[in-house]
């Protein structure tokens, strides 16, 4: 398994409606909201690092009112 975080930006007041709109997405293991440069967190689990990506960019990305996203994936030892 891959583990991956992506920070998001989003839209003001968007966060509530983009969280459980994530938290439908089997990957996702973990969403919370922050203070700081970024909205919100959100902790990957997938088979490998070309499912995180295709999960980022067709499924996050894509989501209204996501403005960006930066994604940090878990190296493995």
């Amino acid at each position: 398994m891959t583990d991956a975080y992506v920070m998001l930006n989003c839209e003001l007041g968007a966060e509530e409606a983009i969280i459980e709109q994530l938290k439908e997405l089997e990957q996702v293991v973990d969403v919370f909201e922050t203070i700081g440069t970024h909205d919100m967190m959100v902790k990957l689990q997938a088979e490998n690092f070309e499912k995180i990506r295709e999960i980022v960019s067709w499924n996050i990305q894509k989501l209204k009112n996501v403005r960006a996203t930066s994604t940090l994936i878990k190296k493995d030892n």
